[in-house]
């Protein structure tokens, strides 16, 4: 038995094209799925609202860390060493892509 691949066929709407900028990620999980909001926080802003929030099943959630990994290392072959700036995290800011109590 061959297994033969299928061609999904994406479509985009031109105001999800244009995308959201998030500098902040605040991730959290329950026992069947991961949430992710993307959040976009402007300096000397005691708020920031969430851009989008997406919602994934555990192995999903998975498939995204091994696909964004692939994507990082083919992007360093390219581009170079990419260096996290990682804030002194005074004054109660969150690290970028960090969440509250442990969870990126």
């Amino acid at each position: 038995m061959s297994q033969e691949k299928k061609e999904i066929k994406i479509e985009i709407s031109p105001e999800v094209a244009q995308g959201k900028y998030a500098n902040l990620a605040v991730i959290s999980h329950g026992p069947a799925e991961f949430f992710f909001d993307m959040i976009c926080l402007t300096p000397n802003t005691p708020q920031a609202k969430v851009q989008s929030r997406i919602i994934m099943t555990p192995e999903n959630a998975k498939q995204l860390l091994f696909a964004l990994q692939d994507n990082i290392n083919k992007y360093e072959k390219t581009f170079g060493t990419i260096t996290p700036k990682v804030p002194n995290n005074q004054g109660g800011n969150v690290p970028p892509f960090m969440g509250p109590n442990g969870q990126a």
